[in-house]
């Protein structure tokens, strides 16, 4: 891929990190439980990580037309996210059919979009470098998307249960 085109994406990854970075902090700034305002705003610092770090790799990609390798190497994971728990206290103080559920909805469809797009172009990548550094990215996003989708489906079914929707 031509520079321009890297560089493009690039700044795309940067403003998607940023409206995930908004969504999570709304969130965590309007619920009134404690575990969900922790863990959305674990979420937010998250987003707030990897723009730094895609700020980081755009300017010098930039300016020396590759990635910086060292960066990639050096840059943390999602551990924060893995290491927040999901605890039954988190899923009971959301409502299933919530704001913080609505946003947890959206959240997992922009976190589908972000690894939709990085994996795309680790797979059009020719360039070792850019494909190591746009499949690292589609992993870190996976890490937030496993975690709303573990979320996610324990409030449904919470949900289930207290609607006695269990055939059973």
């Amino acid at each position: 891929m031509n520079a321009k085109g890297v560089a493009d994406i690039l700044k795309q990854a940067i403003i998607m990190e940023h409206r995930g970075k908004s969504l999570y902090q709304q969130v965590a700034s309007q619920t009134s439980s404690e575990d969900v305002k922790k863990i959305f705003s674990v979420m937010a610092d998250e987003e707030q990580t990897h723009i730094d770090f895609l700020q980081k790799q755009l300017a010098h990609y930039n300016k020396e037309g590759m990635f910086d390798k060292n960066d990639l190497e050096s840059a943390p994971g999602s551990e924060a996210i893995a290491n927040t728990i999901l605890t039954d206290e988190l899923v009971k103080d959301i409502s299933g059919s919530g704001f913080e559920a609505a946003a947890i909805s959206a959240a997992i469809d922009m976190e589908n979009k972000s690894v939709e797009v990085y994996a795309s172009q680790a797979e059009k990548a020719t360039d070792p470098n850019e494909k190591e550094l746009f499949q690292w990215l589609a992993n870190w996003e996976k890490g937030h998307h496993k975690l709303l989708i573990e979320l996610n489906n324990q409030l449904t079914e919470k949900v289930w249960y207290d609607n006695n929707f269990w055939p059973f």
